[in-house]
């Protein structure tokens, strides 16, 4: 068997910082409130089952949350930090949100696109206020030169930013 020559790609990074001076639990609770939630088990079955697209719509619009986006997990960093050093650690939580349907017109397009969607939201305390940061979907995007998987890529960046900014009010 041939070996394939190894690709590389240099992607830039566009990171998005918000600043809040809202306690952290009510910056969570408000980044939680904008997005919906994906029923996993239910749309792995939906998305593996002989049903047809339509069915598979219909499992991810069940509840899509205002801004059209939706949870997929999330993990509490700041409660790994502390168990070793204490409980005064700053919080930190991670959300991994996105929307499928986002993600299929992307990778249409653009196949390493799934390599980053759904996206990151990262919400942390800091000296300064509460950060909620997010990586540009453009920016990893730019790359690959593609003007509808970027065209989508800037209204899924939209719709993150809308939530996080209203999310830091």
């Amino acid at each position: 068997m041939k070996t394939k020559k190894l690709k590389t790609r240099k992607i830039e990074i566009e990171r998005v910082s918000f600043i809040s001076s809202k306690p952290f639990d009510t910056v969570v609770a408000a980044v939680r409130a904008g997005v919906g939630r994906l029923d996993l088990a239910a749309f792995s079955k939906a998305s593996k089952s002989a049903g047809s697209f339509a069915d598979l719509e219909k499992v991810i619009n069940q509840d899509m949350g205002k801004t059209g986006l939706m949870l997929f997990l999330e993990l509490d960093h700041g409660s790994v930090l502390k168990k070793e050093m204490g409980p005064d650690r700053p919080k930190m939580v991670r959300f991994v949100i996105g929307n499928p349907l986002v993600m299929k017109e992307m990778v249409k397009h653009v196949p390493d696109a799934g390599s980053y969607a759904p996206i990151t939201v990262l919400v942390d305390e800091r000296p300064d206020g509460i950060h909620l940061t997010y990586d540009r979907m453009v920016g990893y995007l730019s790359a690959y030169k593609n003007a509808k998987a970027s065209k989508v890529a800037q209204e899924l960046d939209a719709k993150v930013e809308a939530l996080l900014n209203s999310a830091a009010g």
